[in-house]
């Protein structure tokens, strides 16, 4: 699905032009800034992540080429940046803050940073555009005070459109299938929706309760009885009482018997133009994402349909102003049907920031792993170190068969909690077939296996 050139295509169809120079910021997880101030449901912390999460931030590092330019936490791996230059890359320039907090997203510490500010002020100058993963309050300040544009749409609309309730309500608009369920905006339209819901469960259905901006498996509650669901919509309706609002944003839908995660993402151009960049298959558990297998196993008119359900989605969503990538989560069922839209991410995915590396790397008629392999380490752990521990594995070049590391900041983000501590190794690996790739991930799982927290290899 993906063409030649996303990079170009990109910058087409966010700026107007396939030789402007962008920005990237990789504000990772930007809907909790999306939903503060929103009612909720009750979850547990998730700070111990949070580390891990901010430092996502690289993966921006292989969205940009060689004209672009990349505003990161830290400095690359100088040994990573040399792996990913023999592999061909051309990489952007980057431009590291002056002092990082882990707590911190990236944006925020680039708004503490007055000489960063005026790097930006300059490229600005320069005619350069500010692309964030995904367009807050935050980045809009940060391109304030920068003086810089942002090649996207404000931060309302795309709030607006990566709410939940929004996806439900033009998917039923638009005619595209999706499991029973409801879109709640206010606490009389949640009284409806949890009757309806109450009916479903009596037949013996399971419900999911889901905010309508929650990210990575947070704010879904699984509802199994009538009981629940009451106690659940009591919560959402005193919060409200609360807060003194009448206006709230949930889902409320069937839990329905599936084969397969599915993502696909297309790019909405500012002449409301929509291009179909790819649909793969999306590996999550728990509602967590965990990876992409690539190409999917969807026939012909799978496929099609996907791209019907891309046109429609685009078209409608450029109606409504918006304008850049938009990835959609999708199911297939026991039957094979699909259910093309579960929900919108009108922002990059992870899956876009594998794009670069599918079109340079993989090569047509061949197979990807997208997913990340966890760690446990006593101290922090150079690239060297991984290269030498993970020798005849990786990738040596395009065409080739083995792991491209296509994020390492994540491997070290703990380390400033103290050690022990948890990271991540994130990477694709490439192959001739899934049974080839499926043994070159069972291989590099049992490498990095070997590293023990209190033996955690070191180099200078």
């Amino acid at each position: 699905m993906t063409g030649p050139g996303f990079n170009r295509r990109l910058k087409t169809a966010v700026a107007g032009d396939d030789r402007a120079a962008l920005v990237f910021l990789g504000n990772f997880e930007v809907e909790e800034q999306w939903a503060r101030g929103e009612i909720g449901l009750p979850r547990l912390s998730s700070a111990g992540s949070t580390a891990v999460v901010n430092r996502m931030d690289e993966f921006a590092l292989l969205l940009g080429g060689a004209d672009d330019h990349v505003v990161l936490k830290t400095a690359p791996d100088r040994e990573y940046l040399h792996y990913l230059g023999e592999l061909g890359l051309r990489l952007p320039t980057v431009h590291v803050v002056a002092d990082q907090l882990p707590g911190n997203t990236v944006t925020q510490d680039a708004l503490a940073d007055p000489g960063l500010l005026a790097v930006l002020e300059r490229l600005g100058e320069q005619g350069a555009l500010l692309l964030p993963h995904g367009v807050s309050e935050l980045e809009e300040d940060l391109a304030a005070k920068a003086g810089i544009g942002i090649a996207g749409p404000s931060a309302a609309l795309c709030k607006t459109v990566n709410s939940k309730v929004y996806s439900r309500r033009i998917a039923d608009e638009l005619g595209l299938r999706q499991p029973r369920g409801w879109a709640c905006g206010t606490p009389a339209e949640l009284d409806e929706a949890v009757a309806g819901a109450t009916a479903l469960l009596d037949e013996g259905a399971v419900l999911l309760f889901k905010e309508a901006l929650g990210v990575s498996g947070k704010g879904i509650s699984v509802i199994e009885s009538a009981r629940r669901l009451e106690r659940t919509r009591q919560i959402v309706a005193k919060a409200a009482r609360a807060a003194g609002t009448d206006r709230i944003a949930f889902v409320i839908e069937e839990r329905v018997a599936k084969v397969a995660d599915l993502n696909y993402q297309f790019t909405i151009a500012r002449d409301g133009s929509v291009h179909l960049d790819f649909v793969k298959e999306a590996i999550t558990a728990n509602g967590v994402h965990l990876g992409h297998r690539f190409p999917p196993a969807l026939d012909a008119g799978q496929l099609a349909e996907l791209g019907r359900a891309a046109e429609l989605l685009g078209s409608r969503l450029a109606a409504d102003g918006f304008h850049g990538v938009v990835g959609v989560d999708a199911m297939t069922d026991p039957d094979g049907g699909l259910y093309p839209v579960i929900e919108i991410n009108a922002r990059n995915n992870m899956s876009t920031y594998q794009v670069r590396l599918q079109e340079q790397l993989l090569g047509p008629g061949r197979t990807a792993l997208a997913r990340h392999y966890p760690l446990a380490l006593a101290e922090p752990l150079p690239f060297g170190a991984v290269r030498e521990l993970l020798d005849g594995l990786l990738l040596r070049g395009p065409g080739g068969t083995g792991l491209v590391v296509n994020n390492f900041a994540t491997v070290n983000a703990g380390a400033a909690a103290g050690t022990p501590f948890n990271g991540r190794l994130y990477g694709l690996v490439m192959g001739d077939s899934p049974a080839e790739v499926a043994a070159l991930d069972a291989a590099i799982t049992e490498r990095l296996g070997r590293i023990e927290p209190s033996a955690t290899p070191t180099r200078p």
